[in-house]
């Protein structure tokens, strides 16, 4: 009896589709906001009808259950539709999976490593030029005397350096006694390939017959930072340079807020 309303009813729906979609052609430049409301009541009452005869007896509003028989004569009234019981395994898979999508992205300790050029601007506080002595921090040798004999650059500082003059103005310098120390330290600097970067050109090592030369060679300059292995320098220019690097195998009490003391370079930026 119930699927034959139900079919009935639902051949009327069609019927009013077709009479509505005919009339509507033919009517629709004649209507006014009463005709156009009334249709619309009209289609939203047949909408809800129709969704309301598709919606599954088990999701409908269930009715108060009345008192159920004694236990002892029945059981059917305690048992439960499987429809309004929830799956506890199914629930517990969805909230695994919201879980896991929502997790934070991990970083791989690969990721988590800063840049050597990213260290580089880190400790220079992104400072834009850099003055540097050669002896005991680009080269091996720590005295001029040295120079006279042989110039070797230190390998493991090269990668640091050129790191720093991809975004610094460096300025090299050092003490020389004669014309041949110079000729000397451009021809080790330039077969170590420091120039060949671009960043650090002949024309910036700078060369002086005194200590006292070199400390007015960083004064005009005015950088940022200045790298240095002769403690009296750093501390004669403690007042006027923002930033100085002490490069010393011996770790001496700090001569200012604005001096930091490293044993080479590379130490410094965490390479070694």
């Amino acid at each position: 009896m119930a699927d034959s309303s139900k079919e009935d009813f639902l051949r009327l729906i069609k019927r009013v589709g077709a009479f509505l979609t005919v009339k509507i052609s033919n009517l629709w430049r004649h209507l006014d906001s009463r005709s156009v409301g009334a249709i619309a009541g009209l289609a939203f009452a047949v909408l809800f009808t129709w969704r309301l005869l598709r919606t599954p007896r088990g999701q409908q509003r269930r009715q108060p259950k009345r008192p159920g028989p004694p236990a002892s004569t029945s059981n059917s009234g305690n048992i439960a539709s499987s429809d309004d019981v929830s799956n506890p395994a199914e629930d517990s898979k969805t909230q695994d999976v919201i879980d896991e999508f929502f997790q934070p992205v991990k970083k791989t300790r690969v990721q988590l490593q800063l840049t050597l050029s990213e260290i580089v601007r880190q400790r220079l506080s992104e400072g834009r030029k850099v003055t540097c002595r050669l002896l005991g921090v680009i080269l091996e040798e720590n005295g001029p005397e040295e120079l006279q004999k042989q110039v070797t650059v230190r390998s493991s500082v090269l990668e640091v350096l050129l790191e720093i003059t991809k975004f610094c103005d460096v300025y090299l310098m050092e003490q020389v006694l004669d014309d041949e120390s110079e000729k000397k330290v451009i021809l080790a600097l330039e077969e170590a390939g420091i120039f060949t970067s671009g960043g650090l050109i002949k024309d910036k090592v700078l060369f002086c017959s005194t200590e006292n030369g070199r400390s007015s060679f960083v004064r005009q300059l005015e950088p940022d930072w200045h790298i240095d292995s002769n403690p009296e320098i750093v501390h004669q220019l403690s007042r006027f340079i923002r930033y100085q690097l002490h490069i010393s195998s011996v770790k001496n009490e700090r001569a200012a807020s604005n001096v930091f003391t490293a044993t080479s370079l590379e130490q410094f930026f965490g390479c070694v």
